[in-house]
């Protein structure tokens, strides 16, 4: 582990063990993946609160930024109030209107950017970012530390059609969370790795796959 990503484990770690916060972040389902239920978060919907923020800045992703992994977007990250008036004054970010940040949502969800919402110790959402497995420090530290329990899923699970799926492969390369494998020309789906991004829904082709609540699955 690079001194990157420690000084945020170590960060989190105090937090969690002092109780202060219950998680680092959480996955936020994309809005073309829900049809009558856009932007929506686990107790309150992306869109109100960024309608209700006071200023939405946006700047680079700071692990893009870092690693320089990948070619996905940098300038992504959503930071709201008082953090986002802090990079502002850094000049490291800029102020933008509401149909602005709905514009970067949107291209995050093309270029298969997970959004996750990120917590302080207040538990008050601070940003809202679009992140590659590759890079964001969140992901990297569930995925090659084994800390899940910094990330919470969504409310939102991926079902699909298997009769519809045509095992084209295009939701295989979006699936950040390994939920879904291609072997033999075939997919495969484990719907228990599936954190409800909704990644895999954007791109599919045959309209195999749908976003449900997680409890009307259970």
């Amino acid at each position: 582990m690079d001194d990157f990503l420690k000084e945020r484990l170590v960060k989190y770690d105090q937090w969690l063990a002092s109780g202060t916060i219950s998680f680092s972040s959480r996955v936020v389902p994309v809005g073309e993946s829900l049809q009558a239920q856009q932007w929506i978060l686990p107790a309150e919907q992306v869109k109100n609160i960024l309608s209700d923020a006071k200023s939405i800045a946006l700047q680079k992703c700071l692990c893009r930024v870092h690693y320089s992994r990948c070619d996905k977007p940098l300038e992504v990250c959503l930071t709201l109030n008082e953090l986002g008036e802090k990079f502002v004054a850094k000049g490291l970010a800029r102020h933008i209107s509401l149909s602005e940040a709905a514009e970067v949502l949107r291209k995050a969800d093309e270029n298969g950017l997970v959004h996750l919402s990120l917590y302080m110790p207040d538990h008050k959402i601070v940003a809202l970012c679009s992140c590659c497995s590759c890079c964001c420090h969140d992901i990297q530290l569930m995925k090659s530390f084994n800390r899940k329990d910094l990330m919470v899923r969504s409310e939102y699970v991926a079902v699909t059609d298997i009769d519809k799926c045509i095992d084209c492969g295009d939701c295989v390369k979006r699936c950040v969370f390994d939920a879904r494998t291609f072997t033999d020309e075939q997919m495969h789906y484990n719907a228990d790795q599936c954190l409800g991004c909704g990644l895999c829904v954007s791109v599919c082709p045959a309209q195999a796959t749908v976003m449900q609540p997680r409890q009307a699955t259970s």
